[in-house]
């Protein structure tokens, strides 16, 4: 296959979303795949599972995987196994939860475990959520900045409620995985709403999951 064949085609790539409970992850998975905010807390259990086109610059087509796992699964027995293989890991925190900004390192070194014996090595960024609340701040930003440059972590700061660079901040870890540059003008442009198609699931993924437990999965058209 030639490289301008290799190039043409979509790439597909898959995204875990991880971190403690009633951080986010579940509203900004919905708001980047749904472009929609749920108001009432629903606890995710096991996993729930997205698909969603966008596109990076030279007409690049990525469709991305995204894994939203719960955050009550922390040293459970599955994990590993929906994080294994992974491309990308959202590591999302709330910057009102101080908390939960204690336990990354944890869930951080269960990203390692994971893939210790896998051939592709995650991009991991850090996601302080939550960023419209600034007021009611616990995590002061130089401790973010800080736990990023210790670890090789790309930074972010999202809202899952406004949808404050929600969109970027997948846009972002996909452009760092295939090695794509962003500029000031692609990333604006960037925030139109891309159609996405409808992919299969990974049979390889599928595989390394025996018996998941029951999840939801939406399919954004």
């Amino acid at each position: 296959m030639s490289d301008s064949e290799e190039d043409s085609q979509d790439r597909q790539l898959k995204m875990v979303v991880i971190g403690d409970g009633a951080c986010g992850k579940t509203s900004l998975v919905t708001r980047f795949a749904q472009e929609a905010f749920g108001k009432q807390y629903k606890q995710t259990i096991g996993l729930d599972f997205f698909l969603k086109r966008i596109s990076l610059p030279g007409n690049l087509n990525v469709t991305l995987q995204v894994w939203d796992i719960g955050g009550q699964t922390l040293g459970g027995k599955m994990l590993d196994k929906y994080i294994y293989g992974a491309h990308g890991v959202l590591l999302v925190y709330d910057i009102t939860n101080h908390q939960s900004f204690e336990n990354l390192e944890d869930w951080f070194s269960m990203v390692k475990k994971a893939n210790e014996e896998s051939e592709i090595q995650p991009v991991v960024s850090l996601i302080g959520n939550k960023i419209d609340m600034e007021h009611m701040r616990t995590v002061k930003a130089d401790k973010h900045q800080r736990f990023c440059q210790e670890n090789g972590l790309v930074s972010q700061f999202v809202s899952a409620k406004t949808g404050d660079s929600v969109y970027l901040c997948f846009q972002r870890v996909a452009a760092e995985i295939l090695g794509v540059k962003l500029n000031k003008a692609e990333i604006e442009q960037s925030q139109r709403v891309v159609k996405a198609d409808i992919v299969n699931y990974s049979q390889d993924a599928a595989a390394r999951t025996p018996n998941p437990p029951r999840s939801s999965m939406c399919v954004v058209q």
